[in-house]
C-alpha cells in the first residue's frame, strides 16, 4: 500500500514535458473554445422569450418524445442482442458484433439512405408494409424514431454486452441449480446484476438519439411539428436567425452536460 502511494505521489509530482504539455493545452482549447463561444453569443437577455417560442417548444417536445421512444425500441431489441453476443457461442459471432457497431462509424446520411432503401415505399420491406398494412415510415414521426434507433442502438448493445461479460455468472448458476427457468433467471438475476451498465447504456442511447441529425433529415425529412427535431431546428434556424440557432444549441448543450455529469463516475473519472 505504501509503495503504491509512493508511486502515485512521485507520478503527481513529476514534471510534465513541455513537448506534451503544449499540444495537450492546445487540444483542450480546441475542444473548449467552441463551447465558450456558444455561451458568449447566447442572447441571455431574451433567452426566456426565445425558449418559450412555439417552434422551440414543439421541436423540443418532439425530440424528447422520439428519443424516448427510440430508446425503448433499442431496449426491447438491443438487450437480447447484447445477451446473445455475451453469453452464446455461435458461428459468425464476431461478424455479428462487427455489424452491430457499423452505425457507429457509418456516416449518418448514409444510414438514412440505407433506411430509405429498406423502409421506403419502394424499399425491400417498405413496399410490403405499405401494400399490406398501409404503413408508411419515411417522412413521419415513426420514421424519426426508426432513424434515431438505428444510430443509437450500438451504444446500448456495447454497454450491456460489456456489463454482461463482467457480471459474476455464479449467481445465475445458483439460480439454475435452485430450479429457476432461463427466463426467470434472466429477469430476476441477470438484469439486476447488469442494471448499472444497462442504465448507462440507455442514457447514452437516449442522448445519441436526441442529437441525431443526418439519418433523420434523410429518412424523415424536416417538417415542423412532425419530423423537425431540435438538431434539425438548429440547422434551419442558422439560415434565418442565428440567435435562435444559438439558443437551440444551448438547450442541447445543457442536456449533454447533464448526461455527462450523471455518468461521470462510470464513464469519465478514473482512480
Amino acid at each position: 500500500m505504501t509503495h503504491t502511494h509512493g508511486l502515485r505521489t512521485r507520478r503527481r509530482g513529476a514534471r510534465v514535458p513541455v513537448a506534451l504539455l503544449l499540444p495537450a493545452a492546445l487540444g483542450l482549447l480546441f475542444l473548449v473554445l467552441p463551447l465558450v463561444g456558444l455561451l458568449a453569443r447566447t442572447p441571455w437577455a431574451t433567452l426566456p422569450q426565445r425558449l418559450a417560442a412555439p417552434g422551440v417548444l414543439t421541436a423540443l417536445r418532439l425530440s424528447l418524445l422520439t428519443a424516448t421512444l427510440a430508446t425503448l425500441l433499442c431496449l426491447v431489441l438491443g438487450v437480447p442482442l447484447a445477451w446473445l453476443l455475451a453469453r452464446v457461442e455461435f458461428p459468425g459471432r464476431r461478424l455479428v458484433r462487427a455489424l452491430v457497431t457499423v452505425p457507429l462509424v457509418l456516416p449518418p446520411v448514409v444510414g438514412g439512405v440505407a433506411l430509405l432503401l429498406v423502409f421506403g415505399r419502394r424499399g425491400l420491406l417498405g413496399g410490403w408494409l405499405d401494400a399490406t398494412f398501409g404503413i408508411t415510415l419515411p417522412f413521419t414521426t415513426a420514421g424519426v424514431v426508426l432513424a434515431e434507433a438505428f444510430v443509437a442502438m450500438p451504444f446500448l448493445v456495447i454497454a450491456v454486452e460489456g456489463a454482461l461479460r463482467g457480471a459474476d455468472g455464479r449467481y445465475e448458476e445458483a439460480a439454475a441449480t435452485l430450479g429457476a427457468g432461463r427466463w426467470t433467471t434472466f429477469t430476476h438475476v441477470t438484469l439486476p446484476l447488469v442494471a448499472p451498465g444497462l442504465a448507462a447504456g440507455a442514457v447514452l442511447c437516449w442522448a445519441r438519439a436526441l442529437g441525431e441529425f443526418g439519418a433523420t433529415i434523410t429518412f424523415a425529412g424536416n417538417y415542423p411539428g412532425r419530423t423537425q427535431t431540435m438538431p434539425l431546428a438548429v440547422y434551419l434556424a442558422l439560415e434565418t436567425d442565428v440567435q435562435a440557432a444559438v439558443v437551440l444549441s444551448l438547450v442541447l448543450l445543457t442536456v449533454s452536460v447533464a448526461i455527462l455529469a450523471g455518468l461521470r463516475d462510470r464513464w469519465i473519472t478514473s482512480p
